[in-house]
């Protein structure tokens, strides 16, 4: 039996839409709108949804992947400033990190999109990148503000285990549950970093330097790469999560955002903002082998589902 080849689905945001693409034919299908300024995007691949957390509407935008139409809005609450969300799909859970004042997660029952929780990560907290472990049972998020940290949530029970401090920010992550491992794009203090977590212990316990900063970074445990956007140096860096070393670099488009990476088929996608495109890499050659044109204005995050 052949698997299933996923779709793509880009936020675009500054069109306020989402891009769906075939990634057969690498082309855009769909053109979805959603809320303002949309900047995170996670699918539930079990119930055919995805989930768009809009920053200016302190909304999430439920899309139903069969249709690709809109057909729940959230409200995440006045202010919340939702930027990046993550989904459970074993729990049915959805995890969306808020950027509005107070150090919030919310969190979202999949089965009836209603919001079932609020987890409270830390005082004067901007949380924007979040990352589930579902064999692991935990959720991470990457918050800035007086210090980067990385908050681990208990995923059975909903509540903050441990507080991780990665230097002076933290922008966005990945789980690789193979090696135990978690990959947080930051700074510390000095340079652009991948501080990487040994997720048994909540220690860092490895700093990669990398040639800008990052919003945008997908682990391939398979491989045992990560694949790491590096925004203003037009790259993709490749690193091996085995010794932790950058092992390749991969020139693709303008202004490089978000990733994702698709296991069974052995890509990689990168979001290029200011070209409006992206760039597909196979992750086998780390070569790009096709880039999709025709998303909207700002295309900045890029789920698979």
């Amino acid at each position: 039996m052949v698997p299933s080849v996923p779709r793509a689905y880009v936020v675009n945001r500054d069109s306020k839409t989402v891009s769906v693409i075939d990634t057969i034919g690498n082309t855009v299908i769909a053109t979805i709108p959603v809320g303002d300024f949309p900047t995170g995007v996670a699918v539930d691949s079990a119930r055919a949804w995805a989930y768009v957390a809009n920053q200016d509407s302190d909304t999430v935008s439920v899309i139903d992947t069969n249709t690709n139409t809109v057909t729940t809005t959230i409200p995440i609450g006045v202010g919340s400033v939702p930027s990046g969300v993550a989904v459970d799909s074993p729990r049915a859970r959805a995890y969306v990190a808020n950027q509005g004042v107070g150090g919030t997660v919310t969190v979202i029952d999949t089965t009836t999109n209603t919001v079932t929780a609020t987890i409270h990560v830390g005082v004067s907290k901007l949380s924007f990148g979040v990352a589930v472990d579902s064999a692991g049972d935990r959720a991470y998020v990457a918050s800035h503000g007086t210090s980067g940290t990385v908050s681990v949530i208990d995923t059975n029970t909903n509540t903050v285990t441990a507080t991780i401090p990665v230097g002076t920010t933290a922008a966005c992550l990945d789980v690789d549950p193979t090696r135990a491992h978690l990959y947080v794009t930051g700074t510390d203090g000095t340079s652009d970093v991948v501080s990487v977590i040994d997720a048994n212990t909540n220690a860092v316990i490895d700093t990669i330097p990398i040639s800008s900063p990052s919003f945008g970074l997908a682990v391939d445990p398979i491989r045992a790469r990560a694949y790491v956007a590096a925004m203003t140096s037009n790259v993709v860096l490749v690193i091996d999560t085995n010794t932790n070393a950058v092992i390749a670099t991969i020139p693709v488009g303008s202004f490089v955002f978000g990733a994702a990476v698709d296991l069974t088929w052995a890509r990689a996608f990168v979001i290029n903002a200011a070209d409006g495109t992206l760039s597909v890499i196979d992750t086998n050659t780390n070569a790009v082998t096709a880039t999709v044109a025709g998303l909207g204005d700002f295309p900045y995050a890029v789920a698979l589902g």
